[in-house]
């Protein structure tokens, strides 16, 4: 097929969108293939549409492969199935909620497995019905408080998401399997560089996960690798490794001293440094972190959090180690409505006075040592040892995470980097299925309680993924698989023979099955030029001066060669190129 740009619905721009901050917005914007209708919701122009349907495929094409079957769900829902399965609350302000003229609750579905478990339920009542697997490609919504970065993080998106539905854990575990290869089949194929990490569940619920992200700079996603082993994980999995306990025997008294005006760790560090033998670091005092965590349906619950003084209590792990409950930092009006925790000098045994829960790091082992508050103004008690003065309600992953720490697989020490989650899966079990009690009847006569996996890739966000992987100074670089033509003719000379010529090869060239974007304007060559290095199609002819000498021009955008090939070998010469 052949598409003029003297016709096509195609305005480039020569300056960046004021509002765009990652290369990928300002490139797909200015490219003409995107434009911004609201915060975080997008239009798709001619272009865009194209290589979001090649990706599209892409996806579709490996989730036939593995025997799933595609059907397509309403994006606007009943409540009753979301609150069965306490979601409706769980997702707190990111879900979109509406009332019909009924005054029915509604919602914009961010995600469907409640759907899919009605749906097979109604539908399949015997161990003979399974497995199946079941998909689709439809548009999601989430109120993101903050949308940014264009089509990365958005408000309106399009989203695979797949279920599987199994007798055992034995056949999750095979349907997970099927589904952790098609993805790799599927970025393979997009030229996407991808690490696979172990990941939280939070929302989702279910036993194991994983992340493909997308290794990016401008990813909001910061994940650890080890440096000598295959271990990957985002950083809101990471399992900090626990040190043995330390015996207790022998280790002197606890002792409160008169610390002054100490109320930050580098000044309790001062302080120890010149009233105490030895010295000390920030690892030697013990920083509590005092929060207020809600779960859906229940009151604040004041928590202290303890981490070594030389770590951060890191926000993201925190609220993943407890989701779906709410945090928040203390306040001034929290510290005002219980006076007993003294802001500064709080101690283990102060959150718990105020019935408060005691959470510490997994590093804060039976026998360890410390320096940490007396939950008096101007004090801290110095060798404070955990399990025999003081014991806390649990443990929590929620310190930082940080290069050079040890690897939780006993190989090398972990590295971060940044990147941008494509695709998630989840092995759930049956935490849908038991709130909508779909059993099967089994092979012996009995109900059988079906187990489910829930698989998801961001399909429009594909496209900025590759945007931002594959782009240049110049502009976009498409991979063949998706981009939106095989081929871009520029007449780069405006002599007759020549416009006649180019007019000639494209028609050959679509005769051959060719998808032809064929710049037939009256632009300079130029602007043609620019336009053809930011629209990023891999293969680039140009008709120019060299048309006289019975020569055409061949650019590779992805790799940036150029030759001149003869007029009569053209067609074959960019057939071959163009199917790779």
């Amino acid at each position: 097929m052949i598409t003029r740009m003297s016709t096509l619905f195609l305005r480039t721009l020569r300056d960046d969108p004021a509002d765009a901050e990652v290369p990928s917005h300002k490139l797909l914007v200015r490219a003409g293939y995107i434009r911004r209708a609201a915060p975080g919701v997008y239009e798709w122009l001619p272009l865009g549409l194209r290589v979001f349907r090649n990706i599209e495929n892409v996806v579709r094409q490996e989730m036939n492969a593995i025997g799933a079957q595609e059907i397509l769900l309403p994006a606007l829902l009943p409540r009753e199935p979301y609150e069965k399965t306490g979601r409706w609350s769980e997702y707190g302000s990111a879900l979109f909620r509406l009332q019909d003229r009924k005054g029915a609750d509604m919602m914009l579905g961010p995600t469907h497995e409640e759907i899919f478990t009605q749906l097979v339920k109604g539908e399949f009542s015997s161990y003979k019905d399974l497995p199946v697997t079941l998909y689709q490609i439809q548009t999601k919504y989430r109120d993101e408080e903050r949308p940014r970065a264009g089509l990365l993080r958005g408000r309106e998106f399009t989203m695979k998401d797949s279920y599987s539905f199994d007798l055992d854990d034995a056949g999750l575990q095979k349907s997970y399997e099927a589904h952790r290869s098609a993805y790799q089949r599927i970025f393979d194929r997009l030229m996407i560089t991808y690490v696979i990490c172990a990941a939280t569940s939070g929302a989702m619920g279910g036993s194991a996960s994983e992340e493909f992200l997308a290794e990016c700079e401008v990813g909001e996603d910061t994940f650890v690798r080890s440096t000598e082993s295959g271990y990957a994980a985002n950083v809101e999995a990471v399992l900090t490794p626990v040190p043995e306990d330390l015996p207790t025997d022998g280790l002197p008294r606890p002792a409160v001293h008169d610390t002054g005006d100490t109320p930050t760790i580098d000044t309790l560090v001062d302080w120890a440094n010149g009233a105490l033998d030895g010295t000390f670091t920030a690892a030697d005092t013990l920083k509590n972190v005092l929060v207020k965590i809600r779960k859906p349906g229940e009151d604040w619950q004041i928590t202290g959090i303890g981490v070594p003084g030389d770590r951060e209590v890191d926000m993201k792990r925190l609220e993943a180690a407890v989701e779906p409950a709410e945090v928040e930092l203390l306040g001034d009006a929290d510290f005002a409505a219980n006076p007993a925790l003294v802001r500064g000098y709080i101690g283990p045994k102060g959150v718990q006075a105020a019935g408060g829960t005691y959470l510490v790091d997994p590093r804060v082992v039976t026998g360890t040592r410390w320096i940490t508050g007396a939950d008096e103004q101007g004090k801290h008690v110095v060798d404070l040892v955990a399990g025999r003065d003081f014991t806390p309600d649990g443990v929590i992953e929620a310190a930082e995470v940080r290069d050079g720490d040890p690897s939780p697989d006993g190989k090398g020490v972990l590295q971060s980097a940044r990147g941008i989650e494509i695709g998630h899966i989840f092995q759930l079990g049956r935490k849908y299925t038991d709130a909508f009690e779909f059993d099967v009847l089994g092979e012996n006569g009995k109900p059988v309680r079906v187990t489910m996996g829930s698989y998801g890739v961001g399909v429009s966000r594909l496209v900025a993924v590759i945007a931002e992987q594959m782009h240049d100074e110049k502009g976009l670089r498409w991979p063949r698989e998706v981009a939106p033509f095989e081929c871009h003719v520029v007449i780069a000379n405006k002599d007759e023979a020549a416009v006649a010529g180019a007019q000639a090869l494209v028609a050959e060239l679509d005769a051959a099955g060719v998808d032809v974007l064929f710049d037939d304007r009256k632009a300079s060559p130029g602007v043609k030029f620019k336009d053809a290095e930011l629209l990023g199609v891999p293969t680039v002819v140009v008709v120019g001066r060299g048309f006289a000498d019975g020569k055409v021009e061949i650019r590779d955008r992805l790799t940036g060669e150029t030759s001149e090939i003869p007029v009569a070998d053209a067609v074959a010469v960019i057939t071959a190129a163009v199917r790779g």
